[in-house]
């Protein structure tokens, strides 16, 4: 007898399926985004009130179906001050939405999901300028910066004032 999946193992077997058309996938992921989006509207307007209760109550108060709270749920765990079980949870697990707003906020930048980090609710939480800080802060954090190599004939960045080639180059 084989074990029943949990209610994420089902939200990724429908959010991945690799039997349903290209343009299946790409209506449920449009009509995904639109809940998502909706979603983080209502909970960004009241940035530090903590939203909980069971995965049910939270797709009722959002007015979704369980298994695109699931989906919203996966999707935000990264972003949250303390971890929601979401590996094993089913409709009675009581959850948090208890958000660190900055790490939200790249995160969103991170998944390049503009239709989130753009949303209206930002510029009552964060100014413009912390807005684009923190934008920089997420893109440049994938960037590696070599540093400038020493030629031989440089001098030593030790300090000594030799040439690099006859001090710590030797």
């Amino acid at each position: 007898m084989s074990e029943e999946k949990t209610i994420l193992e089902k939200w990724r077997d429908l959010a991945y399926d690799t039997n349903k058309s290209q343009q299946e996938m790409t209506l449920f992921w449009a009509n995904y985004f639109e809940i998502e989006k909706n979603i983080y509207a209502e909970i960004l307007s009241t940035p530090d009130e903590v939203v909980e209760g069971t995965v049910k109550e939270l797709a009722e108060k959002f007015g979704t179906e369980v298994k695109y709270m699931v989906g919203f749920l996966d999707g935000i765990d990264d972003s949250l001050k303390e971890k929601n079980p979401i590996e094993t949870m089913d409709e009675d697990t009581k959850v948090s939405l208890c958000f660190d707003k900055e790490l939200l906020y790249k995160n969103m930048v991170e998944a390049k999901a503009d239709w989130l980090y753009g949303l209206e609710q930002w510029n009552d939480i964060f100014s413009e300028e912390k807005q684009k800080e923190l934008y920089r802060e997420q893109k440049s954090s994938h960037t590696i910066v070599k540093e400038k190599k020493v030629g031989r004939n440089d001098p030593c960045p030790c300090g000594s004032g030799k040439k690099y080639k006859f001090c710590c180059g030797k």
